[in-house]
């Protein structure tokens, strides 16, 4: 009874590790007979797929349609906006650009035939922007094309807003099914342990413990793909539309940094960063109320980059070429979901199994990547809080809402 309560008590990251060790003991100790758990495993990849279109096509109208009243999405808005869609677009091309380079999933030898044949040919970018558009939303539903979905939902939330209080009464139906979404994901999250060590178990069981070893290749790729976009996208950005000074940016959200690496939560590190950007960079309340708030629900960008990295992981797993029509598509895909995800509990693994699903990708590969998400997470989650403060500045500037003298200076709040 004792290990069960200690087991309770455990927060569910701990939880998934442990269950991606027993995985791996299991595999080890009965080899290919491991296998005869893996419909635990298939059970969880059939809640996850189950959960994907409602979860993204319910939270993704409330999150475009929160924006709020529509005047606001004028000056402000629009650059706010544009900025976290920029930015992500450029994580998932880091990502994307790292996978390539380090190839963390080359060298496996895992028969997966069928499954490889799988891949279907990919249409042009042309005719992928064109498909974007659904002709039948229900259909798209029904089918799970996640661009579609995308698209049409964005379409909902901001008619939403556009409409205004006459709406409310369906804004409130969307809000009210979101939560219930998020609930039921949360509830499908505490399974995750046992099916992340029956997947890890049976395949660890069929081809030995050499096909864990990428996953140090996939932590180093994340980490450096998150350095990568600090120094280039926000170092870039601020330079660029600021007169702050990249060291004074980087020593006044230190705090929140940390905080952010240590919860792995965006929006409970909000009021640290709010703290951090008002006080340490200068940035006015008007801007900070505004832009804070909504990076903490929809700029994803260290999740981007973990999908650019575990995607090509996945593919090259499975022995599976994405084209650069596949990539660009993982690239669309993962920029207008990271607000279709957000306030979502284990956000980046419900992301990465949606673009897998998009590309064609076996959702199998996800087993192989949770055991390490808790680390993972902490890039992510302080990349996304830097993002977020990033966007603040950048505002700011552009509306003269800054003290720079504030920002430039010695004193750094803690």
């Amino acid at each position: 009874m004792t290990v069960i309560n200690k087991w309770n008590e455990l927060q569910l990251h701990s939880k998934i590790l442990i269950g991606l060790i027993l995985g791996v003991l299991v595999g080890l100790i009965f080899g290919p007979q491991a296998s005869l758990i893996k419909p635990i495993g298939d059970v969880f990849i059939r809640l996850i797929r189950m959960i994907i279109v409602p979860l993204v096509f319910s939270s993704l109208v409330v999150g475009a349609a929160s924006v709020g009243d529509p005047k606001r999405l004028g000056r402000i808005g629009g650059k706010t906006i544009l900025f976290y869609l920029v930015t992500t677009a450029f994580a998932v091309i880091i990502g994307l650009f790292l996978g390539n380079i380090i190839q963390p999933g080359v060298g496996l030898d895992m028969d997966v035939g069928q499954v490889a044949m799988k891949a279907a040919e990919t249409p042009s970018l042309a005719d992928t922007l064109v498909q974007m558009v659904p002709k039948n939303p229900v259909v798209a539903l029904s089918e799970g094309n996640m661009l579609q979905i995308i698209v049409f939902a964005l379409l909902i939330g901001i008619t939403i807003a556009l409409v205004g209080k006459k709406a409310d009464p369906v804004l409130n139906v969307f809000d009210s099914f979101a939560e219930v979404m998020y609930k039921l994901t949360e509830m499908i999250m505490k399974f995750a342990p046992y099916g992340v060590l029956a997947l890890i178990a049976s395949v660890v069981g069929s081809y030995g413990l050499s096909v864990l070893l990428p996953l140090l290749k996939v932590i180093i790729a994340i980490y450096l793909g998150c350095l990568l976009h600090w120094l280039i996208t926000y170092t870039g950005a601020i330079k660029l539309f600021s007169d702050l000074r990249v060291s004074k940016f980087f020593k006044g959200i230190r705090s929140a940094q940390i905080f952010a690496f240590s919860t792995c939560s965006s929006s409970g590190t909000l009021p640290v960063t709010t703290e951090c950007t008002r006080e340490n960079l200068g940035v006015s309340d008007k801007i900070s109320s505004f832009v804070l708030p909504l990076g903490a629900t929809i700029n994803m960008d260290g999740t981007a980059i973990y999908q650019g990295v575990c995607v090509l992981f996945v593919a090259q797993v499975y022995g599976m070429d994405l084209s650069m029509a596949q990539q660009l598509t993982v690239v669309l895909t993962a920029t207008l979901a990271s607000i279709g995800t957000a306030g979502v509990p284990s956000a980046g693994l419900v992301m990465l199994t949606m673009i897998l699903k998009s590309v064609g990708l076996p959702l199998e590969g996800v087993a192989l990547i949770a055991g390490v998400d808790r680390i993972l997470d902490m890039a992510r989650t302080a990349t996304n809080i830097t993002g977020d403060s990033a966007a603040a500045v950048v505002v700011a500037a552009s509306e003269g809402e800054i003290d720079v003298e504030v920002g430039n200076a010695n004193t750094i709040n803690a």
